[in-house]
């Protein structure tokens, strides 16, 4: 039975494979993100709350996903060269995945369930649907994806520590 995000590995956009227990300590917000979406200038928003965070414990994780009206089209690397170039994004992105149907990834799955959406549906939406994960890798809450990052803060300077 899983407890915890923190029992499952992913695969970085770099290539590795990592366990989520390495941010073990640290609030997360998971967000499916998209580089040609018009959600996407939501990354610069994502980029700043985790600048202003992260010394409290923050660690924003981009998951590239093209499920959504085919709008992140591009190979991890692109993906990730993307997001530094036109947004500065320093968080963590993950390789591609898939988020709905039988190939979700099961972080996914995971989040899905812990934190239903919309009456109760569990299919994530859009682009840019945001989890929040407490310190202890427990679901706190889903965002949907028009649901900025300046909207996130207040909550986050609840559960932040200092």
């Amino acid at each position: 039975m899983t407890d915890s995000v923190y029992d499952f590995s992913c695969k970085t956009a770099a290539g590795d494979e990592l366990s989520l227990e390495e941010y073990r300590g640290n609030t997360l917000l998971i967000v499916n993100t998209a580089s040609k979406c018009g959600f996407t200038p939501q990354y610069a928003g994502l980029e700043k709350l985790y600048q202003k965070y992260k010394e409290r414990g923050l660690l924003v994780l981009g998951f590239p996903c093209n499920q959504f009206g085919r709008q992140e089209p591009g190979s991890d690397s692109e993906i990730l060269e993307f997001g530094q170039q036109k947004y500065d994004v320093s968080f963590p992105m993950f390789s591609k995945i898939e988020v709905n149907g039988s190939k979700t990834s099961p972080l996914y799955d995971y989040l899905k369930k812990a934190a239903p959406g919309a009456l109760g549906s569990r299919r994530i939406k859009w682009n840019f649907t945001k989890f929040l994960v407490s310190d202890t890798g427990r679901v706190i809450r889903r965002f949907a994806p028009a649901t900025t990052p300046e909207q996130l803060e207040s909550e986050l300077e609840e559960l932040l520590p200092g």
